[in-house]
């Protein structure tokens, strides 16, 4: 892949909406060092290799020396934390410094997190842990290589300064991307505070920039709505499907492309618990894995009040409608395919509800049984070939019976069985990032070793491959990595 040693940067959003940020410099930090680098990310922002072990990118990622007409900045929004209205929320440690325009003609906006206090840090020190840059960096990169959509990771640097969380921990920053950070909540900072001249240019500058074929359309605004609802019905879907729990689905958290953004106390599934929660500081479990379609509708008709600027009650609505349908509809075909069908039918859902249902009753693993799925043969009575599966279940009655219903269904399947086991294998991921893995690497970065996060950087960056030399990541979790506490200081 070519690469460019040389960068164009633009401003395009703070050029067309000054009102949308406040500039602010990163705070100065003594014996900067990289930790890490995505070379996936790198070349796909055409960054090439030399000039990302120059002083100079150093300097730019660890806001020491800004880029060619970049500058930095912190953007203003609002937003509703756990169904609160908050009126002025924002980058509180995120400083923005440019958007990257590649030779291919692309976009895409730096952040850089972690990087010191900004004018909406709200009393907090506008700093991160090196412990919640690997999370998200390692998070954000096997999110992309699993298909979903996501902000992206470029680069960790050290800070080699302490930072107080629970504890005395290294300071970090995280270099990421975006086409865009354009959240929910930047809507409704403008609407609530009736600033309807900005947020008219907010809405052209989405629809000119991220919206383009909405634009034509007779109704924009009410074609821009639509579009943001399936694009974020798709995605919440798609995390449905693979296991994921955000846990923090505040409107401020959400992104008008269907990105997954703001990286947290997330968590994969290890044992399948539809009450999951990922987030310790969620006590009433508004963000549980099982929640997130609504809590996504719940968003969504936020970020559609603010629309009653140009839609009225009727169009809001109409647009909303499409949530449902999109999100049921995306996700039974995702299941389908991580099932081996060519199709869904609509008896396929019962048989994945009593797949889920003896799942969540024996607390079985999640990845582990889809991805054996594929070890199923429809041709043979006994259970030979999947036994590794049955294994996964302490009571192994209930699944044979469901394997029967199962194989009937496989039978009457056009797909050829070595076509349907290639296919599984391409959509159920036999490597996640469960919350033990990224500790492991957590801790052995913070002993001066940052081998762990390399290895697991190269694991997840084909999650559906067999790589044998590394099974022992895709076994089930210890019972202490289940166990885990994970909260928003991650």
């Amino acid at each position: 892949m070519a690469t460019q040693s040389t960068f164009s940067f633009t401003n395009r959003f703070y050029n067309a909406i000054p009102e949308a940020y406040q500039h602010a410099a990163a705070s100065v930090f003594a014996d900067n060092h990289l930790v890490c680098i995505n070379d996936t990310a790198r070349n796909d922002l055409m960054i090439c290799a030399d000039h990302a072990k120059s002083e100079n990118f150093l300097a730019m990622i660890t806001g020491q020396q800004l880029p060619p007409n970049g500058f930095s900045a912190a953007q203003v929004y609002a937003g509703h934390q756990f169904g609160q209205y908050v009126p002025q929320l924002g980058d509180g440690r995120a400083l923005n410094i440019g958007e990257l325009k590649t030779d291919r003609g692309e976009y895409y906006e730096l952040q850089l997190k972690g990087a010191g206090i900004t004018p909406f840090s709200r009393h907090g020190d506008g700093r991160a842990v090196l412990r919640s840059t690997i999370r998200e960096y390692l998070a954000s990169e096997a999110m992309h290589q699993l298909d979903i959509p996501t902000t992206r990771a470029l680069a960790i640097t050290s800070t080699s300064e302490q930072v107080w969380r629970e504890q005395a921990e290294p300071g970090a920053i995280l270099t990421r991307f975006a086409t865009s950070h354009i959240r929910f909540g930047h809507f409704e900072y403008f609407f609530h505070h009736n600033k309807k001249a900005t947020l008219n240019k907010l809405a052209d500058f989405c629809l000119t920039h991220y919206f383009p074929e909405q634009n034509k359309s007779d109704n924009p605004h009410l074609a821009m709505l639509q579009a943001i609802v399936e694009r974020t019905a798709r995605l919440i879907a798609k995390w449905q499907a693979v296991g994921f729990t955000h846990g923090v689905l505040n409107t401020d958290n959400m992104s008008i492309l269907g990105l997954t953004i703001d990286y947290g106390p997330f968590g994969f599934l290890d044992t399948y618990q539809p009450s999951f929660i990922s987030n310790t500081s969620d006590h009433t479990g508004r963000y549980a894995f099982e929640q997130q379609p609504s809590i996504g509708l719940w968003n969504l008709n936020a970020l559609a009040y603010t629309f009653s600027t140009w839609l009225n009650t009727e169009q809001i609505r109409q647009a909303l409608r499409h949530y449902e349908p999109v999100l049921v509809s995306h996700y039974n075909e995702l299941m389908a395919q991580k099932l081996g069908f060519s199709q869904w039918r609509q008896s396929d859902t019962e048989l994945i509800g009593q797949l889920l249902a003896i799942m969540a009753q024996q607390q079985a693993d999640y990845t582990r049984v889809f991805r054996q799925l594929s070890y199923v043969d429809e041709h043979q009575t006994s259970f030979e070939r999947c036994q590794a599966l049955l294994d996964e279940f302490a009571d192994q009655q209930p699944i044979e019976q469901w394997l029967n219903q199962y194989k009937t269904r496989l039978r009457d399947n056009p797909l050829a069985r070595t076509e349907r086991v290639i296919r599984q294998n391409q959509v159920n991921p036999k490597y996640i990032l469960r919350n033990y893995l990224a500790q492991n690497a957590i801790n052995s970065a913070y002993a001066g070793d940052y081998s762990e996060i390399a290895r697991l950087q190269t694991i997840l960056a084909t999650p559906f491959d067999e790589q044998p030399r590394y099974n022992a990541y895709a076994k089930q979790a210890p019972q202490w990595g289940k166990e885990l506490n994970i909260s928003c200081s991650s």
